[in-house]
């Protein structure tokens, strides 16, 4: 569902249990500057010091920010048929299982114990299950009243997942370096210290741009 606002009366409105949040924000040079910049510092091994259990893969097709973000929530909420939910890790860890048989139940058991960039490479050549997703994006995007863009046009806005993971918030974004670990998951849940990130990460370094969107992955059936 979608987040109207950062403030705690409009966070108010979304349903807990937050079990991920979407960001959309727009691209800036300052922006892609400390990206650049963060994949220029960070070492290979920045992996080793993820949790093990969460999910994370590069993007290595262009203009398919959306479908990682994706990727990165429903991986790392949704256990395998049958599993019992994490203990300990938080209101957001609360997993709800997965359908088996379903692509995301086959594109996890084909890239298990890859590396993130060889998921996102999985994902690109359309291997086993993934050929699937490439028809489905496609008559999806036949769907809409507007013109898809190019895997290589340029675009100025970027999709990035936070998902809970030990009780910390994880950024999760596949053409950064690795997984960002935000903090701490405070007492008030996973959205509001996912709102505290976009203030503090994004919105008061966007140098008043304000085209910013979140989406919630939420109980809105109460």
């Amino acid at each position: 569902m979608d987040v109207f606002g950062l403030d705690d009366e409009l966070l108010a409105f979304v349903p807990a249990p937050v079990l991920a949040v979407i960001l959309l924000y727009p691209l800036t040079d300052e922006s892609e500057a400390r990206r650049l910049e963060e994949l220029e510092q960070e070492p290979a091994t920045r992996m080793d010091s993820v949790p093990d259990s969460l999910f994370y893969m590069k993007q290595t097709i262009g203009n398919a920010c959306g479908t990682i973000a994706l990727m990165h929530c429903l991986a790392n909420v949704c256990a395998p048929a049958g599993a019992a939910a994490e203990e300990g890790g938080g209101e957001a860890e609360e997993t709800v299982a997965r359908r088996a048989g379903s692509f995301l139940d086959k594109f996890l058991g084909e890239t298990a114990g890859m590396t993130p960039e060889a998921i996102g490479e999985h994902l690109e050549a359309g291997r086993g299950c993934a050929g699937s997703l490439h028809e489905m994006h496609g008559e999806a995007a036949q769907d809409g009243a507007t013109r898809p863009p190019g895997v290589d046009e340029e675009i100025n806005l970027h999709f990035v997942a936070f998902v809970e993971k030990d009780g910390d918030v994880w950024e999760l974004d596949g053409r950064r370096a690795g997984p960002i670990r935000r903090g701490a998951v405070d007492g008030q849940g996973l959205m509001r210290s996912v709102a505290r990130v976009v203030r503090e990460e994004y919105v008061e370094k966007a140098n008043g741009d304000l085209s910013f969107s979140l989406m919630a992955l939420a109980n809105a059936g109460g």
